[in-house]
Parts: structure tokens; C-alpha cells; sequence
């Protein structure tokens, strides 16, 4: 970084210093919590001579404040897959349901917006396909921080909501389902190449919110990559070619995991463990009727408080999913 031409390569240099700052992080955690063990050790010998309420109360705190630190450095023992430290692109889509689905769709979108601000994750909303009648059809959004797609990979997969509806008189008990999506922010040199003749770009004017004639200005995308069929469409408050670049970001994204997945799929079959993905299988269940319950059908993991998980309290859920994934 002290080198004189180390921001000629902004990419590269901006890769670099994430890095760093990922590495500092690891080096303080350490030096912290050897720091903690030794104060932790006078304060239990001093009450060890001496019994005192006080001493008693702030062992306990600072035992809690080391713990929690721990548990939450522990995590990212696991984060040694490829991608595990990019940033992260998030999709919702809500399944078949109407305004049940959509609803359940902008419900997931709170919850994983409260979990990176919990995180102190950066987010950026690349775009969002709203019903006028309530709830989102679609949304996504890039978040940036250190492991970013090590914590969100567990995400990926259909979520299941059970509840009263909300939008029928009669309250009856719907299933809702949303699928959500998770590619990595890849960096230059990671990036899948294709012939430009594979593309197909399309244009056109995005209304903008509120219906009026004032907000028809921008410019929404439609890139499809022909040999695939995989299509990504970006409509926002942008130009058309901000909203090109993205969608171009996405695409690469999604057609580089599809190449990761072949290439896994191949040495399945080669080892005689290759099965079809279902995608039609839900990865977790939120069940808010008749009973309280979240549970994670990969795991077994599950907690009778769905309002926490809902409100961001996602940790529980992606540890077990790494400790299970790394078995």
C-alpha cells in the first residue's frame, strides 16, 4: 500500500485495503481478548481472597462482554469457502399468493435490512418492483462488509410464511413463499467472460413513483443472456447506462455461479453423489399461526420467537447452517 502507483488499480486497491482491514480486525479481536482473559483472572483471584458483590458483578460483565465477543468472532472460522469474504447481492422474489406473497416478500426484505444494520453492513438498493396495492413483486440490493457472503449464503432458497392473511375478510390461514437469491460481488478478475453477440439488450421508459408524467424518465434494463436464457432486468431512479452497468454486474454474478454449480455437479456425478436440486423444497418455515415457530429444515435448528428473527436476530440460523455445512 506504500507503494507510489498502489492506486493506479483503483479495484485492486480498493480489494486491497478490505483485506487489511479484515486482517486488522482478526489481530484486535485476539489482542482484545487476551487483554480480557488476564483482567478476568486478577478479578477472580481478587475474589478469591476476598468475596465482594462488586467484583462479583463486574467479572460477570465483563465474562458476558468476552463471551459475546467470541461467539461472534467464532463465526467467521468457517468462512474459508470461496466467496466467503465478497460482498453480496441479494434478491427477493415473491412465489405465487398475490398481496399474501408480496407482503411476505417486503417482510423478508425488513428483516435482512435490520440484520446488516445489526452487522454494520452497507447497503444499496439496486431496485425495486412494487405493487401499488401493498408489498414488493421483487427487490435487490447490494450490501457491503467483511464477509458478507459468508453470512448470507445460508439464505438462499424459498422461505415459507403461514399466518392469517391480513388482506381477506374472512382471515383465513395462507402459505406465502418468496425465493431469495444470493450471488457474489465478483471482483474484476473473477469475472466470467462472454461473446457479445450472446446479448441481447432491451430499453425502455420506467415510470417512476407516483404514476405522473414527470417521473417517466428513467430508463429501465432488460439483458438476457441468450445460451443461458438468464435474464436481468434493473429499473430505478438512474440513467440507462447505470442501470446497464448493473445489470451487466448481475448477470456476470449469476453466470459465474452457474458455472461453479456445473463444475460441483460434475464431481457429484463423478463420486455417485449427484441429485437433482428441488427447487420447489423450502429452506426455513415461519410459522405465525396457529402456533410460534421458526425453523430451519436443513438443520433442525428452530426458536419459538419469530418476532426476533423477523427484527434481524439471523446468527443462530447461519451458524448452525456453517457448523452443519463444514461436518
Amino acid at each position: 500500500m506504500q507503494q507510489p502507483d498502489f492506486w493506479a488499480d483503483r479495484e485492486a486497491a480498493q480489494n486491497t485495503t478490505k483485506k487489511l482491514s479484515q486482517l486488522r480486525g482478526h489481530i484486535e479481536f485476539w489482542e482484545k481478548l487476551d487483554k480480557d482473559t488476564a483482567e478476568l483472572k486478577d478479578l477472580a483471584a481478587l475474589l478469591e481472597k476476598e468475596p465482594d458483590r462488586a467484583v462479583e458483578k463486574e467479572l460477570e460483565k465483563k465474562y458476558e462482554d468476552a463471551n459475546s465477543r467470541f461467539e461472534q468472532a467464532r463465526i467467521t472460522t468457517f468462512f474459508s469457502d470461496k466467496y466467503d469474504d465478497h460482498d453480496v447481492i441479494l434478491s427477493i422474489h415473491a412465489g405465487a399468493g398475490g398481496l399474501d406473497a408480496q407482503d411476505w416478500a417486503e417482510m423478508l426484505m425488513r428483516m435482512y435490512l435490520r440484520f446488516c444494520e445489526k452487522k454494520g453492513f452497507r447497503v444499496n438498493i439496486l431496485d425495486q418492483n412494487r405493487d401499488p396495492a401493498g408489498g414488493i413483486k421483487s427487490a435487490t440490493f447490494e450490501i457491503y462488509g467483511d464477509y458478507a457472503y459468508g453470512y448470507l449464503k445460508s439464505e438462499a432458497g424459498v422461505h415459507r410464511l403461514i399466518r392469517l392473511s391480513p388482506f381477506n375478510p374472512t382471515h383465513t390461514r395462507e402459505t406465502s413463499f418468496a425465493l431469495i437469491e444470493i450471488l457474489p460481488i465478483l471482483e474484476t478478475h473473477e469475472e466470467i467472460k462472454f461473446d457479445p453477440k450472446e446479448i441481447k439488450i432491451e430499453t425502455k421508459t420506467a415510470r417512476g413513483h407516483g404514476g405522473q408524467s414527470v417521473n417517466t424518465t428513467y430508463s429501465a434494463v432488460r439483458i438476457t443472456h441468450i445460451p443461458t436464457g438468464i435474464t436481468v432486468s434493473i429499473q430505478n431512479e438512474r440513467s440507462q447506462t447505470q442501470n446497464k452497468e448493473q445489470a451487466f454486474k448481475i448477470l456476470k454474478s449469476k453466470l459465474k455461479k452457474l458455472e461453479d454449480e456445473r463444475q460441483i455437479e460434475e464431481k457429484l456425478k463423478l463420486r455417485g453423489e449427484f441429485k437433482s436440486a428441488e427447487w420447489g423444497n423450502q429452506i426455513r418455515s415461519y410459522t405465525l399461526h396457529p402456533y410460534k415457530l421458526v425453523k430451519d429444515h436443513r438443520t433442525g435448528y428452530e426458536t419459538a420467537d419469530p418476532d426476533a428473527v423477523l427484527g434481524g436476530e439471523l446468527d443462530n440460523f447461519i451458524e448452525k447452517y456453517l457448523e452443519s455445512a463444514k461436518r
